[in-house]
């Protein structure tokens, strides 16, 4: 499902481009890699938190990146309502 949002434009990625997306309110889930530092982890935990936006730890960040066609990413967001919906309806 990452993947299919990857194609259609739909997934920021990496720290920089994701936090871009969560401040200017197109972020609809993130996903944050279970091997990012603390540091990143609680960033990005807290910026969902104030923004009101799900989020989730899950995969490594090599995987991570694979399911998007990039090299590793600690950290993306996905811009589509609807398909983070899904993502996060199975990721749960």
């Amino acid at each position: 499902m990452l993947s299919i949002a990857a194609k259609a434009g739909k997934v920021q990625s990496g720290g920089f481009l994701t936090e871009k997306a969560i401040q200017e309110g197109v972020a609809y889930f993130v996903i944050i890699a279970e091997d990012a530092s603390g540091n990143t982890q609680k960033k990005f935990m807290d910026k969902c938190k104030y923004y009101e936006i799900p989020y989730t730890i899950a995969f490594d960040s090599t995987t991570l990146g694979r399911q998007i066609g990039k090299q590793e990413r600690t950290v993306l967001a996905v811009t589509d309502a609807g398909l983070a919906k899904q993502i996060s309806d199975k990721l749960d």
